[in-house]
């Protein structure tokens, strides 16, 4: 996903998700950290519902560049 559209899903507010994998659930959040001119800062945290994973979900980030006009 360019980064533009990632920028529009989760300012319309879809950070939360369910996901199953391997008839597993598993809560999914992700949140803009950062919005500068150049990028943008997305975290990412997963945990399977029960309490301690809840309380330490495993968690990450990356950085998407915006497209630059011109360049």
């Amino acid at each position: 996903m360019s980064c533009s559209q990632l920028l529009f899903r989760l300012s319309a507010g879809e950070e939360n998700y369910d996901v199953e994998f391997e008839s597993e659930k598993y809560q999914v959040e992700v949140k803009i950290l950062e919005d500068t001119a150049a990028y943008i800062h997305v975290s990412v945290a997963v945990d399977d519902g029960h309490f301690w994973r809840a309380m330490h979900p495993l968690a990450s980030s990356f950085i998407s560049r915006k497209e630059v006009l011109g360049t």
